[in-house]
């Protein structure tokens, strides 16, 4: 059996993921014909990635952010789906560049460190399984009445739907997902027709201003936002979906990959920008207009969407959305740690197990939680998922502009200074903004 860190050609820069991905590796193939149905042909794994940018940890921030601020904080959200575009364009790079993944990459250039980085990186992917079991359980909440403990179990269940599309195919899951995320843009863009917002506002949102830096309380919110958004699994996961694709393995060939891999997710990202968006003008136009400042719970937007909006209906959507922006993160992160364990230790699981064996180190604290602590117990242990993900982000990000910046790894497509320097002043800046949101979390309040 090959080595995954051995090329499968004589070209050093082949790619080297079928370990990780099995059968889906270099399973689409391209159509011959240049133009629309070439890009479609390698279109799909940005919405896997973009899930990860909308699931249930961002919709906390985001309701924050628009009830106590308004529009104030658009410019963030733009602000951190830049800086999730760039750092998925370097990705792309690496995979197809390097015919390395992430995972596959760390172990290459830190032997010593993998064992540790694996075992962040599962910390990372558990935290964010964590968002979406709660997220799901108070979607269920919302919808059937369910109590949270029951809604927290029965979220396992998604096993099946894994199941169901092991067999399918790559494309499958991808189809399935694109499904999910289309229902959750549907349900919150008839929210913000509902909602009529200040189109003035949302406009003025948008721009960048130190007025954000100047207020102690909104300066949390912002870093909350930001630290929801750059996800760490997501980086492994699209550094490896690339190997996907049936691109050549000529110069020519990369490039053309780089190329169309990086306009899918640049798209896809902008989707879920636009998801985020309308979730924080969904709350600033419903609750920041009518004084409701301090809403911080998704069970408390969902009960007070039908009356201030006037529709039955509105309430209803939130949850369905909810629950898709849920279910379509948890298929990821799934497939994510599958990667990480395989690029880490060479170790490959069957999908199933692999799900079980994280929903399993999910299901436990979301479990004695709700259980323990009800509705106020999920929304600070979802709190809680996004500082763990911040806490490993640095250990993903900074490998990444390093294997990046690689010029005997990266052949021709090594990042190109001015892509660099805003990389690392990306990282930076996370780094610095996640460390004070950590401390402000853990110093006592005066």
């Amino acid at each position: 059996m090959d080595s995954p860190l051995e090329p499968a050609s004589g070209d050093a820069r082949a790619p080297r993921g079928w370990d990780a991905l099995g059968g889906a590796f270099r399973s689409v193939r391209l159509s011959p014909r240049r133009g629309w149905r070439r890009f479609l042909g390698f279109a799909g794994p940005g919405a896997l990635v973009a899930v990860g940018y909308m699931d249930p940890g961002n919709w906390a921030t985001d309701l924050v952010g628009g009830s106590r601020f308004g529009y104030a904080l658009l410019s963030v959200v733009l602000l951190s789906n830049l800086m999730a575009m760039l750092l998925q364009t370097l990705c792309v790079r690496l995979g197809v560049g390097s015919g390395l993944d992430l995972a596959q990459g760390c172990r290459e250039a830190y032997p010593r460190a993998a064992v540790p980085l694996w075992l962040l990186a599962e910390l990372a992917i558990a935290a964010t399984d964590l968002a979406e079991v709660l997220g799901s359980a108070i979607a269920l909440k919302l919808l059937f009445g369910l109590p949270l403990p029951w809604g927290v179990a029965l979220t396992s269940l998604d096993v099946l739907l894994l199941l169901a599309l092991q067999g399918r195919g790559i494309r499958a899951l991808e189809v399935c997902i694109i499904v999910l995320v289309s229902v959750v843009a549907g349900c919150l863009g008839f929210e913000l027709l509902l909602s009529r917002p200040d189109l003035g506002g949302v406009l003025r949102g948008y721009v960048p201003g130190v007025h954000v830096l100047q207020e102690p309380g909104m300066l949390y919110v912002a870093i909350g936002i930001l630290g929801a958004t750059v996800m760490p699994h997501n980086l492994y996961l699209h550094s490896s979906l690339v190997h996907t694709r049936a691109y050549e393995p000529t110069e020519p060939g990369r490039r053309e990959a780089v190329r169309h891999a990086t306009l899918d997710s640049v798209l896809s990202l902008s989707l879920a920008m636009l998801v985020n968006s309308a979730l924080l003008i969904l709350a600033a136009s419903t609750f920041h207009v009518a004084g409701l400042t301090q809403v911080a719970e998704l069970e408390d937007a969902h009960r007070l969407l039908a009356p201030l909006l006037g529709s039955a209906g509105a309430a209803t959507l939130f949850a369905v959305a909810l629950l898709a922006a849920g279910q379509s993160a948890t298929l990821t992160g799934t497939l994510s740690g599958q990667i990480v364990m395989t690029g880490f230790l060479r170790i490959r699981l069957r999908p199933w197990v692999r799900r079980l064996a994280t929903r399993a180190v999910a299901l436990v604290p979301a479990l004695l939680v709700t259980i323990a602590m009800g509705e106020r117990g999920a929304g600070q242990l979802l709190v809680a998922s996004q500082v763990v993900l911040s806490l490993q982000l640095p250990f993903a990000v900074f490998p990444l502009l390093r294997l990046t910046s690689d010029a005997k790894r990266m052949g021709p497509l090594v990042s190109p200074r001015w892509m660099r320097v805003a990389g690392y002043g990306c990282a930076v800046l996370i780094t610095a903004l996640n460390a004070y949101l950590l401390a402000t979390l853990m110093l006592p309040h005066k």
